[in-house]
């Protein structure tokens, strides 16, 4: 630091004004108090430059003295006088000039002093976010007011934060300008020229230097930016706006003095900033995610609902299912499908109707919500009112948030009481502290709900107390601050009602505390939680006293646990009791209940019991208990347990038993030994494989007990399970006759729903016709002794598909039918079908997934040209039953059109095959078209709809009767255009909008039902009906008598209007039900609801009422067709307003999880509305759907434990659906498509529909850690790892090795090859590697096999690497196979393939990534710190040809096919662009990221001509990076550009480059001007990504215009659709980020894609401020960020 500050400050002012071209420079001359006293100012001629004008209002609004610089030239205003000037200024007030100006810039020098001089690599504490800056206006609990309830009143706000002076603002800007400069000198300095190896290999250098070596630097000391090159800064908005830098720390030494600032020339080509603006006007992707994430994280059971509901709110990162539980009546037989060994089938000797049958309790969605953010807790707080009457919810996320939510039965959703976050910088102990992010946080509650506490950051933990009753505590004189050194709330009010208090919230003020201030000891906490039966909140705390280290002798009883007592209105705390010197591994406090009580301490190797008296009883698992801590502990090293990973949850019974749940999936039982009232000792035993011990396959990442008898176990590597259990004392205490269980099985038969009183007075009774013996429900084959015999036997009830973790990807063309005649699917297109590797460990499986369902063809039909098509099942009329066996269908009406033109419908039987046309029967095909078909009387009449007249047929197609609409037909009389059948009744529709219903007497006679004057004087748009036998919508009147045919049927109409009205068929006088807003589809519907003055209605032309559902469970949905094919659903529910005496029933809208592909037929082409489209079928596949016909057909389907789905069907445009249910063909459906032809086909078996895609498990029970595709023979070759115990090896530098003695080995991973065929479902050969060595990685390439032909073969290559242990030297190796063709073995033609080794090649380092490279037949290897271009010889040698030295650990290294370029990601150091040449070989490095980057996935992203690398980091986050050497900030395209990022929430495992597709351009029939397509380029490419939570996501590339009204609308929807949590999606998506440039941000695809949830006018609304005119412009667009 030079001592002459006055020549320093000179040198200072002169760097700042060589930062930018400017007419004015910066003096050192102090102004003196008689200069500031005349009031007379030098002439100022700033322009533009945003920073002279901040200089202009330190200080207040006076300028400083400033002198123009050299050159500088006199506007016309130079020539006024000082008095003008000040007259134009305006009063004195605003331009007398202060007089401690001067002092300020001092004061301003001496702060940039200081800065020069801070410590290198400091770093400096960035603020909050923008959500929790508005927040903190209001302190850290919000209070967020229900949907339509009065608004609470917010726990007392806190001040805010004080407004950062101008002198700060300056002090911070200079500072980020010094940073520039000491970036710009780093980089001259750091680069350097190209260079060769000296074995002649070329290595990496840089295709040109920004500046020449030493050119117009030699005489600076300080680095300066060129005068002759403007500096691009990002412009203000206004005057008093300061431009926004992000800047590398601050320079940590002040520079030389230099006189003056020397002209710096360079041969850098000169830009504009419009050149430079321009250059990023194609930075735009948009994130969606397609699948939700599949993990479950956490789950906790509560009454949630209402106070006698029995809940599960399960967690999987970024989603909230709540789900109710359903016991259903299944035979055994049934279950046995996924039971191993069939242990759960009864063989006993019960009979009966209740023989074979179990009950099973089934998992039932009731919501989900999507989250912006990322759930790292759950808690259940009982709150003195809720409006449920239930218990509240509350939920911890990242980043230190908690949101208290309750059930809405008012909305059916939930509602958020409130928002507490402590994302404070306040809190921040030290600048150099770990973020919140980087700190485990952790929520508990207490078992009384008297308060929670969330652990966040290192040592801080926040204590949120609630209202009990009886709460004595004078709360005027509560204090409800977050901590006493900052501004805390106000006091939360509360009245006095006949003695009872009522607060506003159910919380009290929240308060931070730090763990240092409980006990200075607590300085390394491990974890804690709330205990049982304490008078007072008091929780354990389980801490170290020194940090983690490797020195495991010495630091081996580290740990000790404490327990606390807290005193939430005094703030203060007791320690109660300590344990010390216990085993470092020990990880968990699991809180006991009664009559256990105390704690449960699991460790890796050993479990502690610590009773409320401090008295420690544990047991060591394993023979390392002894050997890794002094702790004394009984042990039964027999059992040789490994505890990391394990789960432990109470069972619920009176002894207290608990079972464990080990990493590996193996169940175990806990029990302790109580001697009195305390606990003398525990044991362990393992369950049998007989007695479902092995049911699971992976670890379990939470669990919860959700009734007597029934566990949630949730996982992350295999699918979360309800698991049942029984013990043998339950069945001898409660046994029962057979007689008894017969009567209960039947009753439960007649009434599913009685169930639930039955499961409450005997939760244990889990077979029921079990208690006749007293035997295990689950026999081993052979009769084992007493002791054999396991207490406990479980089974699985039901069951959650997850995904996670996804592996690596494959995409494959997938042919979307499978047919008998593979020759009819030349038509058909193609979708694109994925394969991943999922799960881990035994739990690993090869799955499939395709976006919409292939349905398998099993026959055709050609019938001429169909229209449409019904088959039938009819039953004889005098026995009432079905000819064929089975319910088969016997009868195909088809309506056609001749070649003539006319239309006539024509009879089939299905009795012969192909099926023949009924010719000798009644039915005329001369009659006209068939509007629509059904069964009446019971199945046993045929009524069938034609234009003029309704005929019945009997069961042999003898003609019944026949029922005209009008006594004497005219051609100018209506048409019927559309019926509805529910019995007895059939709706029929005519052109007129009228409506007319007739019903079937006894005789099966058709007559007409008196109307009303109100429904015949009503014009109609569309009819359903609907039978309401389980009373679901309660509008069935008293007076209707229970037994009388038809009373529950209602009639549900649409008016012309867009109104909803609805009738009972059995009283037409007046309707029961009317919506008059139905068009408007507004989120939650009812007869109440406001009629907007808008003319944003939605073209409503078809309403159909169905029940969906499977066979767990069915609700009635009311689903809706527009104008444009979209398809909106509401689901009816029951809340009783209050004031209100109209009918409690109610719709709320689902928001359907995708998109239903309805976009290509969007755009109207004159299609006739009145044809229906919307046909509900009973049973395919087992489930009760509705199937939409048109340009893009689809499915509506709900599964009992998944939301609901619109699944597209992957085929040509369908005319009609119907239901089909044969021998070859059981519950399947026919389909017609455009060209007439009849499919009879079925859902995909095996599959499973709840991510809304399509998923099939290929092969199960294998650890795939890599595989790929091999076209040529149709076959998969994976890398698979096995665990096997490890034995030190005979070393003659370690003797000693031979002697070890130990029973519990370690385990190491050995990798497999193996060939797997798809279509036998087997494998069909293996390779067996070395001990310790894995795969890595798998490719299947086009490699050149001979350098004299140059032939080229599709060839298998294998990374793997050795794991042997840190203290060994790293290496792998690279195997090149080819699989060819052999005799197959005799009975197994899919053995005729085997592996070959072509090539072997051991390396030093792991082998980590490879890909195929350049033109020839080349491959690219990442091996240990170099990545090598090699070339496979005829004797079978791998030759390099080019390498490049790399970094530290390679993760990806990939080319962009036929382009020679490659990227190079690096586990620290961040991603490379390289290039790879063939004359001559050599890598070549052409730019890096800035900064280093954890990267565990990277891929090219090309739009147009720019090239875009994408990468993701393992925290979640998403980098966008640019290769422009154009850019003036990439030094020539050796910087790689970083414009932008966005939060995923997820660890990303693979990313996936798809094939380009045009750009979706609404213009591209002329019909929109709102955007443009100028910038639209030839083709957009799409990235696949996958990640650790199961969930599957895209990015995509947008057009400029396209972006524009993406972005406008994203930013539209995020201020008006209410969001679950009181989250912010902006905050959630935005991510930190140093060294951008200023690309744009991506879009948020989640927000954009729950556009439908909004109502008809908000939706005009949006598409109004997005400049569109038409709803399928914008679903045009949207297209683009969808597959």
């Amino acid at each position: 630091m030079p001592n002459d500050s006055s020549d320093y400050d000179d040198a200072l002012l002169a760097r700042l004004n060589a930062l930018k071209k400017s007419n004015v420079s910066f003096g050192s001359k102090q102004i003196s108090s008689t200069e500031t006293s005349s009031g007379v100012n030098s002439a100022l001629n700033i322009g533009q430059d945003g920073l002279i004008n901040r200089f202009r209002s330190i200080g207040g609004v006076a300028e400083p003295q400033l002198h123009a610089g050299p050159g500088s030239e006199q506007d016309e205003d130079d020539g006024k006088t000082v008095e003008d000037l000040l007259a134009e200024i305006g009063p004195d007030g605003q331009w007398t000039q202060n007089t401690e100006e001067p002092n300020e810039m001092q004061k301003l020098l001496n702060e940039a002093r200081q800065v020069l001089s801070r410590i290198e690599g400091q770093p400096s504490i960035r603020g909050s976010e923008e959500l929790s800056q508005s927040f903190k206006k209001s302190g850290p609990d919000t209070q967020l007011p229900s949907p339509g309830a009065p608004a609470p009143t917010a726990e007392a706000a806190t001040e805010a934060p004080p407004t950062q002076t101008e002198d700060e603002e300056a002090a911070a800007y200079l500072q980020q300008i010094l940073d520039e400069l000491q970036l710009e000198e780093h980089d001259e300095t750091t680069k350097g020229p190209s260079h060769d190896n000296e074995d002649g290999i070329s290595g990496h250098s840089s295709p040109q230097n920004l500046y020449a070596a030493g050119q117009g630097l030699s005489g600076l000391n300080m680095p300066s930016v060129p005068t002759s090159i403007p500096l691009i800064l990002h412009q203000p908005t206004d005057d008093n706006s300061l431009p926004t830098f992000d800047l590398p720390s601050a320079p940590t030494t002040a520079p030389q003095r230099k006189s003056t600032i020397q002209s710096v020339k360079t041969k850098l080509p000169q830009y504009s900033d419009q050149d430079i603006e321009t250059c990023s006007s194609s930075k735009m992707q948009c994130f969606t995610q397609l699948t939700p994430p599949t993990a479950v994280t956490h789950t906790i059971s509560l009454p949630f609902l209402s106070a006698s509901a029995n809940n599960l709110v399960v967690a999987k990162t970024s989603l909230l299912q709540i789900y109710s539980f359903k016991t259903v009546v299944s035979n055994a037989v049934e279950q046995d499908a996924g039971i191993p060994n069939g242990h759960e089938r009864r063989t006993s000797g019960v009979k009966g109707p209740g023989r074979d049958r179990v009950q099973t309790t089934k998992l039932v969605l009731i919501a989900q919500y999507d989250l912006s953010g990322t759930i790292i807790g759950l808690g259940r707080v009982k709150t003195l009112r809720s409006t449920s009457g239930g218990e509240a919810l509350l939920v911890a996320l990242k980043d230190a948030k908690l949101s208290l939510i309750e059930w809405d039965p008012e909305r059916y959703s939930i509602s958020t009481i409130s928002v507490h976050f402590y994302e404070r910088d306040d809190l921040q102990v030290a600048p150099w502290a770990q973020d919140n992010a980087q700190c485990v946080n952790q929520l508990t509650t207490d078992p009384s709900s008297r308060c929670a506490a969330l652990k966040f950051g290192a040592r801080h933990v926040a204590i949120l107390p609630f209202h009990q009753a009886g709460d004595e505590l004078v709360m005027d004189d509560f204090d409800g601050g977050v901590s006493d050194d900052q501004s805390r709330p106000t006091n939360s009010s509360h009245k006095q009602a006949n003695g009872d208090s009522h607060h506003l919230t159910p919380y009290r003020g929240s308060f931070v505390l730090s763990l240092l201030a409980l006990d200075p000891g607590l300085m390394h906490v491990v974890h804690l939680g709330f205990l049982h039966e304490y008078r007072e909140p008091t929780f354990g705390v389980l801490s170290s006293r020194l940090a983690a280290s490797s020195a495991l002798y010495d630091r081996r009883n580290v740990l000790s646990y404490a327990v606390y007592t807290l005193d939430l209105e005094q703030r203060a705390s007791t320690t109660l009791l300590s344990v010390t010197n216990l085993p470092y591994d020990i990880h968990t406090i699991l809180p006991l209940s009664m009559p256990i009580g105390g704690a449960l301490l699991i460790g890796c190797n050993e479990l502690i019991h610590v009773d409320q008296a401090g008295k420690a009883n544990g047991i060591a698992v394993n023979d390392f208990a002894r050997k890794n801590a002094s702790f004394p502990l009984p042990s039964q090293p027999d059992l040789a347990l490994r505890l990391e990973g394990c789960a432990i949850e109470d069972l619920g019974n009176s002894n207290g038993d608990m079972l464990i749940i080990l990493r590996s999936g193996e169940l175990a039982i806990l029990r302790f030994r109580i001697d009195g009232r305390s606990v003398s000792g525990l044991s362990i035993r393992l369950i049998q494989e007989q007695s479902g011990g092995h049911l699971l396959s992976s670890a379990a990442s939470c669990t919860t007990g959700v009734g007597r008898g029934r566990i949630f176990i949730g996982c992350e590597e295999n699918n979360s399970v309800v698991i049942g259990w029984m013990s043998r004392s339950m069945k001898l205490k409660r046994q029962r006759s057979v007689t008894e269980a017969n009567d209960r099985a039947d009753a439960m038969l007649l009434d599913p729903e009685d169930d639930e009183e039955e499961e409450a007075e005997d939760e244990d009774d889990l077979y029921f016709n079990d208690k006749a013996d007293g035997h295990l429900s689950a026999q081993p084959t052979s009769s084992p002794t007493d002791t054999e015999i396991d207490e406990y036997s479980f089974r699985i009830h039901d069951s959650l598909l997850n995904l996670a973790p996804l592996g690596n990807l494959k995409v494959l063309e997938a042919q979307s039918f499978i047919l008998t005649d593979p020759s009819s699917q030349e038509d058909v297109p193609n979708k694109l079908e994925l394969v991943a590797s999922t799960g881990h460990g035994k739990a690993g499986k090869l799955t499939k997934l395709r976006m919409g369902i292939s349905p398998q063809v099993q026959r055709r039909f050609d019938l001429g040209n169909v229209q449409a098509t019904w088959s039938v099942a009819v039953k004889n009329l005098a026995t009432k039953s079905s000819q064929p066996i089975d319910d088969y269908d016997s009868v195909i009406i088809t309506s056609v059109v001749t070649d003539a033109g006319e239309e006539q419908s024509c009879a089939y039987t299905l009795r012969t095959d192909p099926p023949t046309e009924l010719l000798e029967s009644d039915f005329d095909s001369s009659a006209g078209a068939t509007i629509a078909l059904g069964t009446l009387s019971g199945g046993t009449r045929i009524v069938q709809v034609l234009k003029n007249e309704i005929r019945a047929y009997d069961d042999d197609l003898s003609l019944a009767q026949i029922f005209p609409i009008s006594e004497d037909p005219t051609p100018e009389d209506p048409r019927i255009v559309a019926a509805s059948f529910a019995e007895p009744y059939v709706l029929l529709l005519r052109d007129d909008s009228n409506a007319m219903l007739l019903k079937a007497d006894d005789a099966g006679e058709l007559e007409e039902v008196e109307q009303g004057n109100t429904f015949s004087s009503t014009a109609w748009l569309s009819i359903s009906l609907f039978d309401d036998s389980n009373d679901v919508f309660r509008l069935a009147g008293e007076e209707e008598e229970a037994d009388d045919e038809g009373s529950s049927v209602l009639m549900f109409l649409l008016n012309v209007n867009g109104g909803l009205q609805v009738y009972k068929a059995s009283d037409l006088s007046h309707s029961v039900y009317s919506a008059n807003g139905l068009s408007f589809l507004p989120p939650f519907l009812s007869e109440d609801f406001t009629i907007r003055r808008s003319s944003a209605r939605e073209p409503l032309v078809e309403i159909l009422v169905a029940e969906l559902g499977d066979a767990v469970t069915k609700s009635p949905y009311l689903i809706l067709r527009s104008g444009n094919d979209d398809v909106t659903i509401y689901h009816p529910y029951q809340s009783a307003l209050e004031g209100v005496s109209t009918s409690s029933l109610r719709f709320a809208k689902i928001p359907v999880l995708g998109l239903s592909n309805t976009i290509t037929s969007n755009v109207l082409d004159g299609q006739n509305y009145s044809v229906q489209k919307l046909r509900a079928i009973q049973d395919v596949g087992g489930y009760s759907t509705v199937f939409r016909a048109g340009v893009s057909p689809c499915l509506v389907l709900k599964i009992a434990s998944a939301a609901m789905q619109i699944i597209p069907i992957n085929s040509a445009s369908m005319k009609s659906f119907a239901s089909f249910h044969t021998a070859d063909c059981r519950r399947g459906y026919l389909s017609v498509d455009d060209m007439g032809a009849i499919s009879a086909a079925l859902l995909p078996s095996h599959a499973d529909f709840s991510t809304g895609w399509l998923v099939e498990t290929l092969l199960r029970g294998k650890n795939i850690t890599a595989f790929d595709y091999h076209a040529v023979t149709d076959r998969y070759v994976l890398g698979v790892g096995e665990n096997a115990e490890y034995k030190l090896p005979d070393d003659e530098l370690h003797p000693e090795w031979i002697h070890e003695d130990i029973n519990f080995l370690p385990q190491i991973e050995q990798g497999l090859v193996q060939i797997f065929t798809p279509s036998s479902g087997t494998i069909t050969d293996t390779y067996a590697l070395d001990s310790g060595e894995v795969v890595m990685c798998i490719r299947t390439m086009s490699l050149e096999t001979s350098e004299i032909t140059h032939v080229r073969r599709s060839l298998i290559v294998v990374g793997t690497s050795f794991v042997l242990g840190e203290d060994l030297g790293a290496k792998g190796r690279i195997y090149v196979f080819d699989i060819i063709e052999v005799v197959p073995e005799p009975d197994f033609p899919e053995t005729s393939r085997k592996l070959k080794l072509i090539a072997k090649e051991e390396v030093k380092g792991a082998v980590t990534s490879i890909s195929e490279v350049g033109t020839e037949g080349f491959l690219l290897v990442a091996q240990g710190q170099k990545c090598m271009v090699r070339g496979l010889k005829e004797d079978g040698t791998l030759l390099p040809v080019a390498f490049i030295d790399a970094q530290c650990y390679i993760t990806v290294a990939k080319e962009l096919r036929g382009s020679g370029l490659c990227i190079m990601a690096d586990a620290i150091k961040g991603v490379w662009l390289t290039g790879y040449l063939e004359d001559p070989y050599q890598l070549r490095l052409f730019g890096k990221s800035a900064q280093h980057l954890e990267v565990v996935a990277a891929e090219f992203l090309p739009h147009g001509k720019d090239l875009y690398i994408v990468v993701g980091d393992a925290e979640g986050e998403m980098h966008i990076f640019q290769f422009d050497p154009h850019n003036p900030k990439s030094l020539t395209g050796q910087r790689l550009l970083h414009l932008s990022n966005i939060d995923t929430g997820a660890y990303p495992t693979t990313m996936t480059l798809l094939a380009g597709h045009p750009a979706s351009d609404p213009l591209a029939d002329g019909r929109a001007t709102s955007v443009s397509s100028d910038d639209t380029p030839a083709s957009l490419h799409q990235i696949l990504l996958t990640s650790q939570t199961g969930a599957v996501s895209l990015l995509s590339s947008l057009t400029p215009s396209a972006y524009r009204t993406l972005a406008a609308m994203q930013a539209y929807l995020t201020n008006t659709l209410p969001h679950p949590l009181g989250l912010n999606p902006r905050a959630y998506r935005s991510a930190e980020a140093d060294n951008t440039v200023g690309g744009r941000a991506v879009l948020d695809g989640d927000v954009l894609k729950r556009w439908k949830e909004l109502g008809s006018w908000k939706r005009a609304e949006g598409m109004a401020r997005a400049g569109l005119d038409a709803e399928w412009e914008f679903e045009v667009l949207l297209e683009g960020v969808w597959l």
